[in-house]
């Protein structure tokens, strides 16, 4: 984290706006939009992960009352997902976060998603509106804030400030609104199928291949933010199939940068980053693998490096074992109830390997120097 005085920039100082390319304003849109609730969808894949074993275990029965009111509280946030994106939406893109939670409402309305469901065309002015599945839904809303953004600027351009704040969200809902059901709703069905359906070509092809390579480089991705390009995608499955074998496919190498940490516990000299790569390791554990990276096994290479390839070897067990997640939730002690699918036992299996995998070899290599711990400073 950057302190305050990281602002203070000396005033004959010209800072020149750093380029950045498509990729990066991408990644950085998507990150922006879906960081703000990735704990929340983590809590909501836990509660779904758990309410499924305990119909598997026939604890519960989706005849029950109980059931019913406890799948709803697992499933009212990726049924209305819309609404918060287009929060998150407008805040990251500097549209009026209430008019696109609107828009969004615009979309999940009861009467249009019935008629969308049955398949129904509906004719406004003149158009045919192409019947599109817009619960749990992510592309077509942050379309539809995109478009919100120059909208509102528009609108404050032209119209008279006596006017202006009132007319300017009652233009933007109706424009953004009818753009949406009509173009950027089945532009984003199409999206989102073909995402869907390259990813389980190549799946398909070989699943273990597509483990090994994805557990070989997902954590790489998240030093650049890259993961984040994977969470529509992952979301999108879920949301048309049922599962999700993107998410599976991440857990070893999750678990890796755990068992690294701890080798590097077991073997460092100095208190303070004992201390960190503990801590760092029971994080990872839990499914937040920043603080084990970026403190304990990147700044020393060869945990890295092992980390990497024991992703890759459990990549490849998930893969053959056909894991897959029935909710979102970022793989981790935590959130394992959301990976009670298909091949959940393989999936253990794997986590613990790329676990042990890292554990035991990075206490097999000679480490390098170790980084100095920093103590915090004083506020």
């Amino acid at each position: 984290m950057q302190g305050d005085h990281m602002n203070v920039v000396k005033e004959d100082t010209v800072v020149k706006p750093s380029k950045r390319n498509i990729v990066n304003v991408i990644i950085d849109g998507i990150s922006g939009i879906f960081l703000p609730i990735v704990n929340i969808l983590s809590a909501a894949g836990i509660m779904k992960g758990l309410l499924a074993g305990a119909v598997a275990l026939e604890i519960v029965s989706k005849t029950e009352g109980t059931y019913t009111v406890l799948n709803a509280m697992a499933d009212s946030l990726f049924h209305y997902l819309p609404l918060l994106l287009a929060f998150t939406a407008a805040r990251k893109f500097g549209a009026n976060p209430f008019t696109a939670v609107v828009i969004a409402g615009v979309l999940l309305y009861p009467s249009l998603t019935t008629l969308f469901a049955n398949q129904e065309v509906i004719e406004f002015l003149g158009m045919s509106i192409t019947p599109v599945n817009y619960p749990a839904s992510a592309i077509p809303i942050i379309l539809a804030v995109g478009l919100l953004v120059y909208v509102e600027r528009f609108c404050v351009t032209i119209l008279p400030e006596v006017i202006r704040e009132f007319f300017t969200p009652l233009i933007s809902i109706v424009v953004v609104s009818a753009v949406t059901l009509l173009v950027f709703g089945p532009m984003g069905a199409l999206a989102g199928d073909a995402l869907a359906d390259g990813y389980r070509a190549v799946y398909n092809l070989s699943s273990v291949g597509a483990g090994m390579v994805l557990g070989a480089i997902i954590q790489p991705m998240v030093i650049f933010g890259l993961h984040w390009s994977l969470v529509p995608l992952a979301i999108n499955n879920i949301s048309t199939g049922g599962s999700d074998t993107i998410l599976a496919l991440m857990g070893p190498a999750a678990f890796a940068q755990a068992g690294a940490a701890l080798a590097v516990f077991i073997k460092a000299k100095d208190k303070k980053f004992r201390t960190l790569s503990l801590s760092a390791s029971i994080s990872a554990l839990f499914g937040v693998t920043e603080p084990a990276m970026f403190g304990v096994n990147l700044p020393l290479r060869k945990p890295m490096i092992i980390v990497c390839c024991a992703g890759s070897i459990g990549g490849g067990m998930v893969g053959m074992f056909g894991s897959a997640a029935i909710s979102f939730a970022f793989p981790g002690l935590a959130t394992l109830p959301a990976y009670l699918g298909d091949g959940f036992g393989g999936f253990l299996i794997a986590c613990t390997t790329g676990f042990l995998i890292a554990l035991i070899a990075t206490l097999c290599v000679k480490l390098g120097p170790e980084p100095v711990v920093e103590p915090l400073a004083k506020s």
